[in-house]
């Protein structure tokens, strides 16, 4: 049976992120489904069980006992290990595109101490401002190249709250039972991009900014495909 394919976006953006290579996956034939994690950090935390629930919600609609695999961009890579065991679907494969990396062993913090000094200044009454909006147009117009869909993510993205980057991600044992992988876009994540490999992930590399996959669907959907399945 072919996996269903789970598109799962960073909590600091939105699901339109993730469907130009839906679209893609699924005229090459695939079932593909991508839950909204926009409102997970609503309320007060812990902000990741909301994660899984909504991951297990949009995996209400497949059949019991359906293999699922799990594709996860960015700052979802840390929410693979809670997702993979919240899940009453099998999980035959976990590929990570340009994410970050839960720990060997947990917790796993989703913010370095950098990072956070970092986050404080522009965090009003706790609130931090849309994550495009953190840097410079230099750094922002290359990760675009439609005009319209650079609208549809920008006006999409949620206001988080500090504390989600405060939080700490367990990392239940065993979670990494089944293949896993990584799809490299670019710096800075290169130093995972290495880790994951030093692990013994198959490791492929598409140059490009943090959301290539809305540059090159078609490219990112056809890496997807090689690294979901078992060599």
């Amino acid at each position: 049976m072919r996996p269903v394919i789970v598109l799962v976006h960073s909590p600091c953006v939105g699901p339109s992120t993730w469907h130009p290579v839906a679209r893609r996956l699924t005229a090459a034939g695939h079932r593909v489904l991508v839950p909204s994690l926009l409102g997970v950090a609503e309320g007060p935390p812990p902000f990741w069980p909301r994660v899984v629930d909504a991951v297990r919600g949009e995996l209400r609609r497949v059949a019991a006992g359906t293999p699922v695999t799990l594709v996860a961009h960015s700052n979802a890579g840390l929410f693979v290990p809670v997702i993979r065991a919240g899940l009453d679907h099998p999980v035959t494969g976990s590929v990570f595109v340009d994410a970050a990396l839960p720990a060997r062993s947990g917790p796993t913090p989703v913010a370095s101490p950098e990072f956070l000094e970092f986050l404080r200044p522009p965090a009003a009454r706790g609130r931090l401002p849309r994550w495009t909006d953190w840097w410079d147009e230099a750094d922002v117009a290359p990760m675009f190249s439609d005009p319209v869909l650079r609208r549809e993510i920008t006006e999409e993205q949620p206001t988080l709250p500090l504390s989600y980057y405060e939080q700490r991600v367990p990392v239940p044992a065993g979670w990494d039972d089944h293949p896993c992988s990584y799809l490299l876009f670019g710096s800075p994540y290169d130093d995972v991009a290495d880790e994951a490999g030093a692990r013994g992930w198959r490791v492929a590399h598409l140059p490009g900014a943090h959301l290539h996959q809305t540059v090159d669907p078609e490219g990112t959907a056809r890496h997807v495909i090689a690294l979901a399945t078992t060599p």
